[in-house]
């Protein structure tokens, strides 16, 4: 075990997030994660089918109480306006419990507020000090410092000058990392900076109980850092994706037209959504077995992968690299 403020916080053996992949995350993956003793979260929005949602968190409660020295689930919420099942998905989560919440990419207020009233503990995405400010401000638990590297909407700044950064302004708050870390020696380099955890998302992507086809998990063991991208045509924030022909087909920005209707007060929100939906359709589509119009969301940590495993196969490599790389560094220091 790696006991930190955050992994005590949540019950955790050791402190390391699965991190919410949309579309990829499931059932199999979170179960897993708690079999490891770790935390496995999903976003709300890779179940959106009528009474969906509650059951899985039903069914994820059975399963985690059923569990001896058990880690624990909880939920990605986009808390953005133009997100238009927020209200309807946290509404479902507070009602279930769930235990442990990250938002992202709007306003956590109300979350914080909900999910306190039970118990609950949210972490928020932050890519700088003064989104930090705002959501330390509101009361969150904790940070998820998305850097560099991050698979998905990725941070402008790496982890090596963001946590210190997060650790010296707000020296009580849980920092986790999140951004380019497939490695036990990524995990001990997040904490030696300060963090309390890690976040990791495309390592788990290369699983084998990963919801995407194998032409998916493969592009990802076989791309470098060099072919990770970032595009605005997904969401209208820029989105790391693995550089497939289809990406240089559809091109990496937003014409003019777009980025005005995009920044514009009137117009702003509900073309926001509209290009989310659309970005949605993309990705659901480019999962699929067959599918040539290859839109898939990966990290730059894909360059240290090289093989698909089991999820809890490769938790446990990431704790065993982890005690190694520590070990390493004591030979180094003594």
């Amino acid at each position: 075990m790696i006991t930190t403020n955050f992994s005590q916080q949540n019950s955790l053996n050791f402190p390391i997030i699965m991190a919410p992949m949309f579309l990829v995350s499931n059932e199999a993956m979170i179960q897993a994660a708690i079999r490891s003793g770790i935390m496995g979260t999903f976003p709300t929005l890779n179940y959106r089918k009528e009474n969906e949602l509650k059951d899985v968190i039903d069914r994820l409660h059975a399963y985690r109480n059923n569990q001896s020295n058990a880690g624990s689930f909880g939920v990605n919420l986009i808390v953005q306006k133009s997100n238009p099942l927020y209200p309807k998905h946290l509404d479902i989560c507070v009602e279930g419990k769930v235990p442990f919440y990250i938002t992202s990419l709007g306003n956590p207020k109300e979350v914080i507020e909900r999910a306190h009233a039970y118990g609950g503990k949210v972490y928020c995405d932050v890519t700088n000090l003064e989104h930090a400010e705002k959501c330390a401000s509101l009361g969150a638990d904790g940070f998820i410092a998305v850097c560099q590297g991050a698979g998905g909407h990725a941070g402008p700044y790496p982890f090596s000058v963001l946590i210190p950064a997060l650790k010296e302004k707000f020296p009580t708050i849980p920092v986790v990392a999140a951004g380019g870390i497939a490695t036990g020696a990524g995990i001990v380099s997040a904490l030696s900076l300060g963090a309390e955890g890690v976040s990791i998302g495309t390592r788990y992507l290369a699983s084998k109980e990963a919801g995407v086809s194998e032409a998916y998990k493969e592009a990802v063991v076989a791309s470098g850092m060099e072919d990770i991208v970032l595009t605005e045509r997904l969401s209208g924030t820029p989105c790391a994706v693995i550089n497939t022909p289809y990406v240089q087909k559809i091109g990496l920005h937003q014409n003019s037209i777009e980025k005005w209707m995009n920044n514009n007060a009137t117009t702003k929100k509900y073309f926001k959504m509209l290009t989310q939906v659309r970005g949605m359709k993309k990705l659901e589509e480019a999962i699929k077995p067959g599918n040539y119009n290859n839109l898939w969301s990966a990290g730059q940590s894909s360059a240290l992968i090289h093989d698909i495993r089991g999820c809890e196969e490769i938790t446990d490599r990431l704790i065993k690299e982890s005690f190694e790389s520590i070990q390493n560094l004591n030979r180094k220091f003594s």
